[in-house]
């Protein structure tokens, strides 16, 4: 699988350095491993599969 297979068969617009927040969870998409996201989770070191459509969301911030 590759990054625009998700992209298609999930319909979203998500790529690598992007950061999400995951079931409550901020961390970076570092990869597409499968069919799934592969996110590292602030303070982690290691790689988390995630399901692309399941309470994910980009992070929200920024300057105000």
């Amino acid at each position: 699988m590759s990054a625009a297979y998700v992209r298609s068969r999930y319909a979203v617009d998500y790529k690598v350095g992007d950061r999400l927040v995951v079931d409550g969870r901020a961390g970076t998409l570092a990869s597409f491993p499968d069919q799934y996201l592969g996110v590292r989770f602030d303070g982690e070191t290691r790689t988390s599969r995630c399901h692309p459509t399941w309470r994910v969301s980009r992070e929200s911030g920024g300057a105000s």
